[in-house]
């Protein structure tokens, strides 16, 4: 896993829904040389050109993380917060916290509350403050923190913080190291505000008005114990071309596309249905009078907790798909 240090940064870099300018700022510096035009527009969305004369071809991964908000700030400076984007209570408790500014601290659990049955209103933030205005000295309401666990191999996977999407993003600067000559006009936009509702995505998607759309981002894993079989891919076993989640049923021409050029190249693949969740392909797919929209996804356990985990080789599959479908010469029309 040579790219296990890239990974380390970008899922340390603060970027939560809202507030992306941190990992948009080092994307951009790792994404600038291979790629020959790079703008941000008021979303926030880095969009990433290597310029062809093809029809335009969209990836998205979005860069958006979740995270929590301070709402209060009790008298005894424990931080009261709310969730940006799907965080569950039960799930983060006794997690490690930091802020943009570098304050530290930890999520804790109210005593009393019931295990199982938490909801954010149950859970408080410890920064070490022993008064408000201790507290106020290092963050205010509206303050966003991120989780601080750290990144490593466990086997054959990687675990960490915000492999939901980093690993994508990942993805994308791999892929765009590999393109030589493009015959298509291809955008590689790392979006904004996913985690809250797709948002960045349906912006960039309106601006460049992409003839095909490809949303690259993690999806649920079932081969865990006790998995109850609402998703269908596994770790190990490949990239996972999205057929549908909640946000988008995929054009099946792509769908077709993607799983004929992975077995022209030997690409190891999968087919991926969840029934809860969706992707940026959710936002591309209705965008003006609708786009060619396909996904590849990275299968991903324990999403939306503070360590979650992906196989390198379904992360190299995902990369040479990606590098694939945008070296392959697509018509105008899909």
């Amino acid at each position: 896993m040579e790219w296990i240090n890239t990974l380390n940064t970008l899922c340390h870099a603060f970027g939560p829904s809202g507030a992306e300018g941190g990992v948009a700022q080092i994307i951009e510096e790792m994404a600038r040389p291979y790629v020959d035009e790079i703008t941000r527009d008021t979303m926030g969305n880095l969009i990433c050109r290597k310029k062809g004369s093809g029809p335009r071809l969209m990836f998205s991964a979005h860069m958006d993380s979740i995270g929590l908000v301070v709402t209060h700030i009790d008298d005894k400076g424990f931080l009261r917060v709310g969730a940006i984007g799907g965080v569950h209570a039960d799930a983060v408790v006794n997690t490690p916290v930091r802020f943009q500014n570098g304050t530290c601290g930890v999520i804790a659990a109210q005593v009393g509350s019931t295990p199982g049955k938490r909801t954010m209103a149950d859970l408080y933030l410890d920064i070490g403050a022993t008064s408000r205005e201790e507290a106020e000295q290092q963050v205010q309401i509206g303050d966003v923190a991120v989780y601080n666990t750290p990144v490593f191999p466990a086997g054959a996977l990687v675990a960490g913080p915000y492999m939901d999407n980093r690993i994508s993003c990942l993805v994308l600067l791999q892929a765009m190291e590999r393109l030589h000559d493009c015959p298509n006009d291809v955008y590689f936009v790392f979006s904004t505000q996913e985690e809250v509702g797709l948002r960045g995505a349906k912006t960039a998607a309106w601006s460049i008005d992409p003839d095909y759309g490809i949303a690259v981002d993690v999806t649920s894993e079932d081969g865990i114990p006790g998995a109850k079989h609402t998703a269908s891919s596994l770790a190990g076993q490949g990239a996972a071309v999205k057929v549908m989640d909640r946000s988008v049923i995929c054009h099946p021409k792509m769908v077709n596309l993607l799983m004929e050029l992975a077995q022209k190249q030997g690409i190891p693949t999968q087919r991926d249905v969840i029934q809860a969740g969706g992707t940026d392909a959710g936002a591309i797919h209705q965008t003006r009078s609708g786009v060619c929209t396909g996904g590849i996804s990275i299968p991903c356990r324990y999403t939306h907790t503070p360590c979650e985990m992906v196989c390198a080789t379904d992360v190299e599959a995902c990369v040479e798909l990606v590098a694939a479908l945008a070296q392959t010469k697509l018509e105008k029309e899909c």
